[in-house]
């Protein structure tokens, strides 16, 4: 099959943040399936490579074999909600115009990966351009998370946004969502046809946590880091206003007669301003780490004790699975779960850590001080995430699944 992907926040190689589609991608190349992205010039925590400046589009393969068209994104990105919206469009317009004029040939599927929700103009124009159908796919609720978040609060914007929402569910072809909950929004509250919803997850990538596992010294890792001596929790992901990484400082104040160090890697809009936080505070147990290539963020989590996934205690939140829990799960390590609903479930069910009520940290501190004081817990808890996760969220298991229903499209 031929397969154009839309993901504005596709990886770069040796890229930080969420792999999903980079590794879909890969698996589905390496089946023999040809993939062709368009995706945006601007990392999903706002950063511009410099060799994007003063291109509008870089067409490039990656190391993967697949092919990339980088399209222009506004630089406004990062400076207002306003700015990030202008960012937006941008992006659509730059990929219509560039799956039209650079994206060449016939193709069996377009599947469309959102948020941002607007990719799914880019879907619609290029689905009616080239004859061909599109599958999109709900990696959040949204308008949901922007509005309960605060992102979003002009009333004209979320009218439109909640319109065009259900307009492109009815011209896609099939609705891929990531969680049940989402399925059960889009059954009960956006009128979708349940036959037209699949379910493919997101997944652990045991090929790479296994190959990074099979030489990999955490003692030496931790000594050359400086983490020695230290209860060691890593939280890997964005550093953005739906993240309120503020609770992981508030419980940090808690546990300074303890040995516990919050690693916090990534990058995002509130990062600089958490620094500043922890310093005004004197807060020596929290360490920040800039967004690194996945392979470096295996290493820090298989020499980490416990993995965090935090988000903002919103209702729409409960609806979502963290990314980056699975990456625990498949580097064996149980997880301090701050978000309620499906990924508090997620962890209970796999017996692999513990739910943390969310902007909570007397209860984050309570449930850290549990794991000081029984450290038994942590190997027989990070080992059944890791055999839940093989059991029902393999990557390449999934990545199969998902062509399966392409094929039917």
């Amino acid at each position: 099959m031929r397969i154009l992907l839309i993901h504005q926040y596709f990886l770069e190689d040796n890229d930080g943040g969420g792999s999903r589609w980079n590794e879909m991608s890969r698996i589905w190349t390496e089946a023999g399936h040809e993939v062709v992205v368009l995706a945006g010039m601007v990392h999903y925590m706002g950063h511009r490579p410099p060799h994007y400046r003063g291109r509008y589009f870089y067409p490039y393969t990656n190391r993967d074999g697949v092919q990339v068209l980088r399209c222009h994104v506004s630089e406004s990105y990062n400076k207002s909600f306003l700015g990030r919206l202008w960012a937006y469009f941008s992006f659509t317009f730059s990929s219509i115009w560039g799956g039209i004029k650079h994206i060449k040939g016939t193709f069996d599927v377009i599947v469309v990966t959102s948020p941002p929700l607007f990719v799914g103009i880019t879907a619609v124009v290029l689905s009616w351009w080239k004859r061909t159908p599109f599958l999109f796919e709900i990696r959040d609720l949204w308008p949901e998370s922007a509005i309960d978040t605060g992102v979003l609060t002009n009333r004209r914007i979320i009218k439109f946004a909640f319109w065009f929402e259900c307009f492109v569910y009815r011209k896609a072809r099939l609705i891929n969502v990531l969680t049940p909950a989402f399925r059960q929004t889009l059954l009960t509250k956006k009128g979708v046809p349940a036959e037209k919803i699949i379910f493919i997850p997101n997944a652990a990538d045991f090929a790479l946590s296994e190959e990074v596992m099979r030489d990999f010294d955490p003692s030496q890792f931790r000594r050359e880091h400086q983490l020695e001596g230290h209860f060691v929790i890593t939280y890997v992901g964005a550093h953005g206003v739906a993240n309120h990484l503020v609770q992981v400082l508030d419980t940090a104040e808690l546990l300074h007669d303890t040995n516990v160090l919050f690693l916090l890697i990534g990058d995002g809009m509130q990062k600089k301003e958490l620094q500043l936080e922890a310093q005004r505070r004197g807060l020596t147990n929290v360490r920040f780490v800039g967004s690194v290539p996945k392979r470096e963020v295996f290493r820090y989590i298989l020499a980490s004790d416990m993995g965090t996934s935090v988000l903002k205690k919103v209702d729409t939140f409960k609806t979502v699975y963290s990314n980056k829990t699975f990456d625990y799960f498949s580097c064996k390590k149980p997880v301090l779960m701050a978000i309620d609903g499906v990924s508090r479930e997620l962890v209970e069910e796999a017996e692999a850590g513990m739910y943390v009520e969310p902007e909570h940290p007397a209860d984050f501190a309570e449930k850290v001080r549990y794991y000081l004081k029984n450290p038994n817990q942590i190997a027989q808890q990070g080992q059944n995430g890791y055999q839940y996760a093989r059991r029902y969220f393999d990557r390449d298991v999934l990545a199969k699944k998902y062509l399966e229903q392409i094929r039917l499209i």
